[in-house]
């Protein structure tokens, strides 16, 4: 039996590199692995932000990823988290830079720092109120998953902000989660907790959502009055 050519797309290495350079001719695709492969694991909200594309666009583009080999994903209630399926993409990416005589374009981070990750808050501010429940007590990690579980101090803690624990674990939704921040590459507050505090903040006047519908503006004074809620908050300047 005559052994596939190398002109032949059903041979093995031939069908692995064409394939790889199909996907790497579309920028969105080529951006996606540059992104997972020197940034990390992405969620799809978050690769939507970066490349100023809609979700529904986006989704496209990553199941053909998906359908190539190239990256797979892990998922969380709602939240799909996207990576890499071999680290070894990323030598590939760097020798066609090499080639190209220079770095291929990575983009800057989501700007401004303040804005919506679904109905939570990201940026510093979603950051700093997880660092501060976890320093309280108010929550605990759980190993191996992003889900967050009430501390021995939660009722005490949340109602500073007028939050009832016990409410929060009577719905579907899980009660908090740990939301990789890509501005910061740092775990900002999400699920049931993290929308319940934004909506409280809103409606002490500390934050505002902007027109767009996706950032976040703080209150000049927000500072000093988030203190007063949650003592000890620091917000990052």
């Amino acid at each position: 039996m005559t052994s596939l050519g190398w002109t032949s797309a059903e041979q093995p290495v031939v069908a692995t590199v064409t394939g790889l350079a199909r996907e790497l001719a579309d920028p969105i695709r080529l951006t996606v692995l540059q992104l997972l492969a020197h940034e990390g694991p992405h969620g799809m909200t978050q690769l939507a932000d970066v490349l100023g594309v809609t979700p529904a666009r986006l989704g496209n583009h990553l199941a053909k990823l998906r359908q190539a080999g190239l990256v797979v994903t892990s998922q969380s209630g709602r939240h799909v988290t996207y990576r890499l399926k071999d680290p070894a993409i990323t030598a590939v990416l760097d020798a066609l830079a090499d080639y190209a005589g220079g770095a291929l374009p990575l983009p800057g981070p989501a700007a401004p720092p303040e804005r919506l990750c679904y109905d939570h808050a990201a940026g510093r501010l979603g950051v700093a109120v997880l660092d501060h429940l976890l320093a309280e007590d108010a929550l605990r990690r759980r190993a191996d998953t992003d889900e967050l579980e009430l501390g021995p101090r939660a009722a005490e803690v949340l109602a500073r902000l007028g939050i009832d624990a016990d409410t929060l674990t009577t719905g579907r939704r899980k009660t908090a989660t740990s939301c990789l921040d890509r501005t910061l590459r740092r775990p900002h507050l999400g699920g049931a907790l993290g929308h319940a505090i934004l909506t409280r903040l809103r409606t002490e006047g500390l934050v505002e959502v902007d027109a767009d519908g996706r950032t976040l503006t703080l209150h000049p004074d927000a500072g000093d009055r988030l203190g007063a809620l949650l003592p000890g908050l620091v917000l990052d300047r």
